[in-house]
């Protein structure tokens, strides 16, 4: 069983303060570090941290800044690879803490994170599960380069997310607390969006380079990500280093659709992250 929820904070290289939660074990078998997604904020995620207690797995989730209770003006960033090295800096702080190397999970625009931080500023977890991951989305040419303009001339300005919540999953509980949970926000500035459009192109292209054991989860259904960015990356990946789950009736929150279909998710992420916590011992076996 875990214990009491710990609440504790961040300082990032800039200055500013990342809310953290902690769902920690005197003795884990493994640890995780956990990535939200855009406009959400990482309470969301305690039934599937209980679920990886459960399991022996210690998991760590914080809030990217501008979300949730972390500090940062809401939906934006100061700098284009703010928040991948934002997750390195997290990370590593994390994996000081025990002799181990947690593994990362990102969800979302936290999938798209987690995968810049292994494939762009060079983070090597234990393993990488990347959860409908922001790799491509259903914007036009027009918004693309719109954002893409306002980069340069008002990165700051946010809109509307138009985040369609009735889409996030099968499970009507989930979208009525998403629409009354006062830490998720709808705002998403220039430079957050265009981080976005060009940050999935380029983890695609290097999708070839992967070097970590990853598994990767979409949702076929999503009306959020296009599932086309997780279909060229998994194309594109070392099939030694990849396992893909597509789920094909399945909304973007594939961790909070309606059973038994989340069941089905879960089950696949704790067999797979049993399979590496099993390969040592494998090895030392057949040696």
């Amino acid at each position: 069983m875990s214990t009491a929820l710990p609440i504790s904070s961040f300082l990032t290289s800039d200055g500013l303060r990342l809310h953290q939660r902690d769902w920690p074990l005197p003795r884990p078998r493994a640890r995780l570090l956990l990535v939200h997604g855009l406009g959400e904020h990482s309470g969301r995620y305690a039934r599937l941290a209980e679920e990886l207690n459960a399991t022996g797995v210690a998991v760590r989730a914080y809030d990217h800044r501008g979300h949730g209770r972390s500090e940062g003006a809401r939906g934006c960033v100061d700098e284009l690879t703010r928040l991948p090295r934002d997750t390195v800096s997290v990370f590593n702080a994390y994996a000081a803490e025990g002799g181990d190397l947690p593994f990362l999970f990102g969800h979302s625009m936290g999938g798209l994170v987690a995968m810049q931080a292994v494939l762009l500023e060079d983070l090597i977890p234990r393993g990488l599960i990347a959860s409908s991951p922001a790799l491509a989305t259903h914007a036009g040419g027009i918004q693309r380069a719109f954002a893409r303009c306002l980069t340069g001339w008002w990165p700051d300005l946010t809109l509307r997310t138009g985040l369609a919540a009735d889409r996030l999953s099968h499970d009507a509980h989930v979208e009525r607390e998403y629409r009354e949970d006062p830490l998720n926000h709808s705002r998403i500035s220039a430079r957050l969006a265009h981080f976005i459009f060009a940050g999935g192109r380029r983890v695609v292209a290097r999708a070839a380079e992967l070097k970590i054991p990853t598994l990767l989860q979409f949702a076929a259904d999503d009306h959020l990500v296009d599932p086309a960015g997780a279909r060229a990356f998994a194309a594109a990946a070392p099939q030694r280093k990849l396992r893909a789950h597509e789920y094909l009736r399945l909304y973007h929150e594939i961790y909070n659709e309606a059973d038994p279909e989340r069941s089905r998710v879960v089950a696949d992420l704790l067999r797979w992250l049993d399979l590496q916590l099993d390969r040592p011992k494998r090895s030392s076996q057949s040696a």
